[in-house]
Parts: C-alpha cells; structure tokens; sequence
C-alpha cells in the first residue's frame, strides 16, 4: 500500500467514524474499534521510518487524512494528529531507542505530554524520573509515553530540556479528562513514579531543534529533517479544519428544512444566512489552503537539502494559528444563526463542531499573538527564537 492509498482507505471508514462520534464523546476515548481501523489502514505509520515498516511520507498526505477524519469525528482527528506527530517524534531518537520501541512491535503507539513537568535525578548511566504530566491526548491506545523534564545541575539550576521515553509498565493513566469539547481525545494524566531511564532514551531540546539529529543515523528520509514546530503545530491545527468543516456541511443541511419561526420562510432564502455560509466557506478554504501550501513548500525545501529558513518556518506559524482563528470564526458564524435546535443535547454535529473548535483553540500551540509576533519580529529584520519553530 501507497502513502495516497492509505489516504483512499480513511475515506472508507469515515462513515463508521462518524458513526461513532457520540460514543467517543460517552466514553471520553477515541472507541477501540477506530484506532485498531486507523492502524490497519496505515496512518499511523505515515510518519514512521521505512525501517520499521512505515512510509516516511509525505506530511501534506498525513494532514490530509487528519482533516478527513476531523470532518468525521473532531476527537479522533485530534487524537491521529498526535499520535502520528509522536511516531515521527521518536524518529529522531537514538537507534537503539528505535529498536526498543518498534524492533519487537512495528505497530508500537506513544501518546506525549511534553511540559516539562518532571523531576530528573542524574545518573552514571541515565536518569531517575518521577512527575504528573497533564493533557496526553490517546494515551489510553499507547505502549509508551514522552514526557518532558528540565534536567538541572547539582546547584538546582536549569542545565538543558529532555524528552524522555517511557515504557507503558513504567507509568499509569489518571483518567481525569471529562470536558465539555473534545471529550473523546482521552487527554488524560501520565503518572511516572521512580522510573530508571537509559541515556539513550532521552533526546535534548537543542538537539531536536538541531539541522542533524541522532535518529537521522539511521532515518534519511527528508521529512525528518523538517523542525518539531511545523510538523506538530500544524497537527494542531488541521483537524480543526475538519471540525469547521463537519460543522458547515451540518448547517447546510439543517437550513435546508428550517423554518423561520418569525416570518416564516425557509432559511436557506434568507440572503443573510446565505453570506453567513459564503463566509464561513471562504474562512475554511483559506485555512486549508495555506496550511497544505507552507508545509508543502517546507516539504520541498528539505528535499533539496536545505535548512528552512526562518522566513518560512514563522509563515507556517503565523497561518497555523490563523487557520485554527478561521475556523474558529466560521464555526461561530454558523450557530449565531442555526437557532436555539442546534444547542439541544444529542449529537447535534454543528454544535459538537462548535465545542470541538473552541476546545482545540486553547491548546498551547494556537496562541495567535505569540505567533504573530514572531512572524512580525522575522519581517522586521529581528531576531527569532522559539521552541515551536
């Protein structure tokens, strides 16, 4: 199978997807069901190496299919976007670490919560961990776990960031995810008490953000060579076009039959509603086609084997983060004139749509301002230095 076919296959099971929307939302977990489909169509090993199996592919075919899937179940968008930026995560690691997770089990997942939010104790041979790290989305379909710690010198002062892995016998889940949006993402707590971590399966935030990367020994492929903010700001964001999407398609739907209550008339002659959906088709469309467009142009800027410039990598975020605002504002535009039906209980997909966007709006990574600024500090000739770049 192809990167594109596994692309074809995700079309195939969008209907059993939307099908089980409401269940992952009961359930506060993507359902069994569908991750066991989404591993058995491909796209979880996307972005995994071609040494273990996966495709090394194309990251616009990867986002692609999480759009797709956000338009069927915002959650599970949610939930493909970060365990497949995860499986390209632990690309960069040292071989060895590699091998530990994907040498006996090729279809191996990780869930991450990289906040550094852990306790690192120094040693010979590796490190001593312990912590509570918040937000691991899909953690509940996972084999291990990268969690982010500040490692410190003996005086307690910050020596360096790490990611550390995490076997699954070495850390617990706390269920404690139960929100109003985006409820069926399991974004629950990861519990590490006392556990010994070899030197090899940590990687430094200097190295992650550096153009070579220890896992680049034995993975060439050209989209391990594209920066950690592109690849995972952009997971963020790209299931929320789906989700604006889903919610579009359902107001057309239901305007379609509705009647006006003052004036009677079908809505879908009101010449109001209909700029309302004109709007937030253009808002939707624009956010989709600058999100394929910079990380294409990324994409091809590392094929050729040259270093993104900061040009590009602060474009990327200025339209990531408005792309995540567009959605937002289309969505927000249709149910100010879908009526007091769209806010009753009962898998209404509009107005799943309209708690899934806002949720995914307060994610870390969708903070326009400290986007904005960045993009406005490059264009000014000033310097640029941000984690998410």
């Amino acid at each position: 199978m192809s990167e594109h076919e596994v692309l074809a296959a995700v079309g195939q099971l969008l209907p059993a997807i939307r099908e089980r929307a409401s269940d992952a939302e009961a359930r506060c977990s993507v359902p069994e069901a569908t991750i066991k489909e989404l591993a058995e169509a491909g796209v979880f090993r996307l972005l995994q190496p071609r040494l273990y199996g996966g495709y090394g592919a194309d990251p616009v075919v990867f986002y692609s299919c999480l759009r797709e899937l956000g338009r069927a179940c915002g959650s599970t968008g949610w939930v493909a976007g970060v365990l497949g930026t995860t499986t390209w995560q632990m690309a960069l690691f040292d071989p060895q670490a590699q091998e530990d997770v994907w040498g006996a089990d090729r279809d191996a997942r990780l869930c991450v919560s990289l906040a550094p939010m852990g306790k690192v104790t120094r040693l010979a041979d590796g490190y001593r961990l312990s912590g509570r790290w918040g937000f691991s989305s899909g953690s509940d379909h996972t084999d291990w776990a990268m969690v982010g710690a500040i490692v410190r010198n003996d005086d307690g002062s910050p020596l360096e960031m790490r990611t550390f892995l995490v076997p699954r016998r070495d850390y617990r889940i706390d269920r404690v995810w139960d929100t109003v949006g985006l409820r069926g993402t399991g974004s629950n707590d990861i519990i590490v008490e006392d556990a010994f971590i070899p030197a090899y399966r940590t990687i430094a935030a200097d190295q992650v953000a550096s153009w070579t990367r220890p896992g680049h020994a034995v993975n060439q492929e050209p989209v391990y060579r594209l920066p950690l903010g592109s690849i995972f700001t952009s997971a963020i964001a790209t299931p929320i076009v789906g989700m604006a999407e889903a919610g579009y398609e359902a107001y057309l739907t239901a305007m379609r039959k509705r009647i006006r209550a003052s004036g009677g008339g079908p809505v879908s002659e009101d010449p109001f509603a209909q700029v309302r959906a004109a709007r937030a088709a253009s808002d939707i469309d624009a956010a989709w086609l600058q999100l394929s467009r910079n990380i294409s142009d990324l994409y091809e800027c590392v094929k050729r084997g040259e270093q993104p410039p900061m040009r590009l990598r602060t474009r990327l975020r200025r339209d990531q983060v408005l792309a995540t605002e567009r959605a937002v504002k289309a969505v927000d535009l249709l149910m100010d004139n879908a009526g007091g039906g769209a806010m009753r209980a009962g898998g209404n997909v509009l107005q799943r749509a309209w708690r899934d966007v806002h949720t995914g709006r307060g994610h870390i990574t969708n903070d326009p301002e400290k986007a904005l600024v960045l993009f406005g500090r490059e264009a000014f000739g000033l310097d640029v230095r941000d984690p998410m770049l």
